[in-house]
């Protein structure tokens, strides 16, 4: 009777939320289905549940599986080694054994030998699942279906996703319930909402009003809140909504817009509380040399999202120089009071290079025509900005990366936390294949291979279950712990693009010919075994078969002059 009661509340705020959606459908601060517009062609997308698992990509749980024969990335940093057997009953690891020594053959028949299912990773790499810390799913206006962006996930390592918000408050309970059940293919979720998602109380216009949305949040399935610094979410707002949300153990995010940063800027938000800063906004706000704002020019808009995106790299020459003093004393003040970066570069990278992000080599076979034509610019389509995207453009983006990337590397050799989130979906970004552009960013902002897996898998973990109170059950290799993980052919550490689903190509001396490698092979999830290929396969054939359906060409090729 209870949970009925809960399913008609929330079909009753979601029916609400639609509403007040529909009346202020162009704030380009606020989330909703579809982007900042929310409405295509009059209508306002929906979301599409994904269809119950089948049998077709993936097998188990099972009494007892057994990865024979792996080098091991345990996600702590420390270095690889191998061979190992790691048995899993159920969904849980229940033994990692050494199988032998380097360069040795193995020793058949080893213990255990009663195996319901077994795995040959000789030669292989095991990691635990990946986190993706900043996602939304594919709304009717970019994809058939939910399974779109969970089966890209899944083919590409991740394991657990964040949502921020995943979906509307009901769907994104159903989903996440559904998934934990591993009623469908998809990673685990953790539920994060924005504030005063779902509900029918009124606007948050008051700390107590912000209070009881966030006891009503923990007692509907939500897992944290998002913060957009949106001009209702005053200073007293946030810092209200972060107290109490971690009085009933959920936990905090921010998008720190510029709608709001002149008063609550990063350094701020981290005397408030706040967990968890996500994308650049508000660090570089609390480094400004000359001035409390960031100078705009005299005509800027910030509802033109060329003037919004084009000009906030322009911030690169108006802070304080990289490693000056008054940077080292906001990093070490942000871990002081430890909070975790979650950069999400790759989402604006298109912003330095758009030519490259519009001719990835996925976009043709694994984008769906629908997601293909929101990716291109108009006026009213969130992240669609490139209006006249020039190389001045591309200059100051290429500065500003400059400057973000010292910043998220230093405070990582502080010994800061540096999680991976991605925001796919937007920007000429797909799903997991941008969670393999993250990794690279990464690297290329100074992390070590090891300290990407760090962030990737333990980091990640240890942001999502710290304000739960609870030892992550997930994001290391270690006997007691869930049994997500991923295992790949090709060695990661060595080259982060054999991770990507459509591999990477290299010259074989013996045929001198170009093949293609690498790709994750198998993803583990809750000890089901999804073979990473076929899920691949399933989005491909989505893809071709919505564009036959739609009568549209759609991702390829890029460039419209092109033949």
């Amino acid at each position: 009777m209870k949970k009925k009661m809960l399913i008609r509340s929330g079909l009753a705020a979601l029916a609400l939320m639609t509403v007040a959606s529909a009346s202020h459908a162009h704030d380009p601060d606020e989330w909703y289905v579809g982007g900042a517009a929310g409405i295509v062609n009059g209508k306002k997308p929906t979301f599409v549940p994904a269809p119950a698992r089948g049998s077709a990509d993936n097998v188990g749980p099972f009494r007892k599986l057994v990865i024979r024969g792996a080098t091991l990335i345990d996600g702590t940093g420390a270095p690889p080694r191998g061979p190992y057997d790691i048995v899993v009953e159920g969904n849980k690891i229940t033994a990692i054994t050494q199988a032998g020594w380097p360069g040795l053959p193995q020793a058949k028949g080893r213990a255990p030998t009663d195996a319901d299912y077994e795995i040959d990773a000789t030669g292989m790499y095991v990691m635990p699942g990946f986190n993706d810390m900043h996602v939304h799913t594919p709304a009717s206006d970019k994809a058939p279906d939910m399974s779109y962006a969970y089966k890209l996930w899944l083919a590409h390592g991740v394991t657990t996703v964040r949502g921020v918000p995943l979906a509307d408050p009901v769907v994104a309970s159903s989903e996440k319930n559904r998934s934990a059940a591993n009623e469908i293919a998809a990673p685990r979720i953790f539920n994060y909402q924005t504030l005063g998602a779902g509900w029918d109380g009124g606007p948050i216009d008051s700390p107590d009003k912000a209070r009881a949305w966030v006891k009503w949040a923990a007692a509907h399935n939500i897992d944290g809140i998002k913060f957009f610094n949106r001009p209702e979410e005053t200073p007293q707002i946030i810092a209200a909504a972060i107290d109490e949300a971690h009085k009933n153990k959920m936990g905090t995010t921010a998008h720190l817009s510029q709608t709001g940063v002149a008063n609550f800027n990063a350094y701020d938000a981290a005397e408030a509380g706040l967990d968890t800063v996500t994308h650049y906004y508000g660090h570089f706000e609390s480094l400004l040399k000359d001035g409390t704002i960031q100078r705009f020019p005299s005509d800027y808009d910030y509802n033109n999202e060329q003037h919004r995106f084009g000009e906030v790299a322009e911030i690169w020459n108006q802070t304080v120089e990289p490693e000056s003093e008054r940077w080292w004393d906001y990093l070490k003040h942000q871990k002081e009071k430890h909070v975790t970066f979650d950069p999400t570069m790759n989402i604006y990278a298109a912003s330095r290079d758009l030519m490259r992000a519009r001719n990835a080599d996925w976009q043709n076979l694994y984008t769906t025509p629908q997601l293909w034509a929101y990716f291109q610019s108009t006026r009213d389509n969130h992240g669609s900005y490139f209006y006249d995207w020039g190389t001045e453009n591309e200059f100051a983006w290429k500065k500003f990366y400059n400057n973000y990337f010292k910043l998220v590397n230093d405070y990582k050799n502080i010994g800061g936390r540096v999680t991976v989130g991605t925001d796919s979906g937007f920007i000429y970004k797909v799903y997991g294949f941008a969670y393999i552009e993250e990794l690279e960013l990464l690297r290329e902002a100074g992390f070590s291979p090891l300290e990407i897996m760090r962030s990737a898998t333990m980091w990640g973990s240890q942001t999502l279950y710290e304000p739960k109170g609870m030892a992550p059950p997930t994001g290391v290799l270690r006997v007691g712990m869930l049994a997500d993980m991923v295992i790949t052919r090709e060695n990661p550490l060595a080259n982060l693009k054999t991770l990507y689903g459509t591999g990477h190509s290299r010259l074989n001396p013996e045929t001198n010919k170009q093949e293609m490698v690498g790709g994750v092979s198998y993803t583990i999830k809750d000890g089901i075994v999804y073979d990473a290929k076929k899920l691949l396969a399933e989005v491909a054939e989505m893809v071709k078969a919505e564009k036959a359906r739609t009568g549209q060409a759609g991702a390829g090729p890029a460039n419209p002059n092109a033949m």
